[in-house]
């Protein structure tokens, strides 16, 4: 028993060493890229991105988008946010609803838009929720529904949206 009990023990302390080594690395990535020095974020975040963090990823999609220290690269900013987004990441998941719904390393399609939209509203991400309501109050990739946008909009606005409060005001 004692025997199960200590190789469960470094199980689980190797197990939380290298979360802490990777969180660590993260940080570093996040203080580089507050200095400006984008060079080193991206030496931080790219092999934790290859291993499936998501933070990772999005951060990686915000360097290729904006061209941070590196070319800017609509495609493979795209490819950074799927993976955190579907990964369940909602800044991810909103971005991505904003490439396909104004363009930038994919078509322009309203119905994918609205689809990653929603999934960051669903976690309460107050821009998507206020792309959704402008996506049901226009009928872009959903038929034209007012109930639906003032719905949107309203969770938004009580976030303290400006443009949300705005467009509820006027509806």
């Amino acid at each position: 028993m004692l025997r199960i009990l200590s190789v469960a023990l470094v199980a689980i302390t190797v197990i939380f060493s290298g979360i802490t080594a990777r969180a660590a690395d993260f940080e570093k990535g996040l203080d580089a890229a507050r200095a400006g020095d984008y060079g080193t974020a991206l030496r931080e975040w790219e092999p934790l991105a290859e291993q499936g963090d998501a933070s990772a990823q999005y951060n990686l999609g915000l360097i290729y988008a904006n061209g941070l220290g590196v070319p800017k690269d609509d495609v493979e900013a795209v490819r950074w946010y799927r993976l955190a987004a579907e990964q369940g990441n909602a800044s991810a998941q909103f971005n991505l609803g904003v490439r396909y719904n104004k363009g930038g390393g994919v078509p322009i399609d309203d119905v994918e838009a609205v689809q990653w939209y929603r999934l960051a509203s669903e976690q309460g991400h107050a821009d998507a929720q206020y792309k959704l309501g402008i996506m049901y109050a226009y009928g872009l990739g959903v038929p034209k529904d007012d109930v639906e946008a003032v719905q949107w909009y309203r969770l938004a606005a009580e976030q303290g949206h400006a443009d949300a409060q705005y467009n509820l005001g006027i509806m």
